[in-house]
């Protein structure tokens, strides 16, 4: 019989802002590859809702209403999660939000509410599973994976989203000196740098921003959540086991096309 090399059965993932878009997408892949999943998400109905849903794939399924905005709240819910599953192998930051305002019109409320959930949020988050898996380490279990939602905002201006791509740009900076910290105990710290993704939230191919961006991409279309599901498994899995430190872009060849 073949193997399954990327077995995900006996992990257990978190996912913050699982309960849709690119996180529920993410969960789901992680539950299909054998993950036990918890969600975190501020609608707890939804939060209900996906549990539920992707139950049908036999793992296991927690959730938790978690504004990781909230520092208690991330504190607790992850000891919460904890508690309940014994360990977290790999974390997902990927709650955010985003909204456009040129830099002359966009005001301190604005950026400070965005770098309160897309970056404090997922510094919280990284803090706590970082605490979790060199605790595991020093007690002689090794290993784990700490993911981060990106975008190509790192890489580029985006008119509009100052507030986002500073996020976006400062996590990546700090994935680096989380990979460097914690390398020692075996645990895994990657970005995640999607291309235009369809979503309930987002683009849904029938925009200018849409066409520019298909126009830009080898591929010739525009993301599927689906499509990170790939990736995302093979960095919760030990064949990712030596891959640290990286920016991964997933845009379809976006970013190799310059004209």
């Amino acid at each position: 019989m073949a193997e399954n090399l990327f077995d995900l059965s006996g992990k257990v993932a978190l996912v913050t802002g699982g309960n849709g878009g690119l996180g529920l997408a993410m969960a789901e892949g992680l539950a299909r590859a054998g993950a036990d999943i918890v969600i975190w998400g501020r609608r707890e109905d939804r939060n209900v809702e996906v549990a539920e849903a992707l139950r049908k794939y036999g793992v296991r399924v927690s959730h938790r209403a978690v504004d990781v905005a909230n520092e208690q709240q991330v504190v607790e819910g992850f000891a919460a999660a904890v508690a309940e599953f014994g360990r977290v192998d790999c974390v997902i930051a990927n709650a955010g939000t985003a909204g456009l305002a040129p830099i002359d019109q966009m005001s301190s409320e604005s950026w400070h509410n965005l770098l309160n959930i897309n970056l404090h949020g997922a510094f919280y988050t990284c803090r706590e599973a970082g605490k979790h898996m060199k605790a595991r380490a020093a007690a002689g279990d090794p290993g784990g994976s700490i993911i981060i939602n990106g975008s190509l905002a790192v890489f580029v201006g985006v008119p509009g989203l100052a507030h986002y791509a500073t996020a976006k740009g400062g996590l990546n900076s700090f994935s680096k000196v989380l990979a460097v910290e914690l390398g020692v105990d075996g645990v895994r710290v990657n970005v995640i740098c999607p291309g235009l993704i369809e979503t309930e939230l987002g683009e849904e191919g029938n925009n200018a921003g849409a066409a520019a961006a298909m126009a830009r991409t080898p591929s010739k279309r525009l993301g599927k959540p689906e499509d990170l599901q790939g990736i995302v498994v093979y960095l919760a899995s030990d064949m990712s086991r030596y891959h640290t430190g990286d920016t991964i872009t997933l845009d379809g060849g976006m970013m190799a096309q310059c004209f």
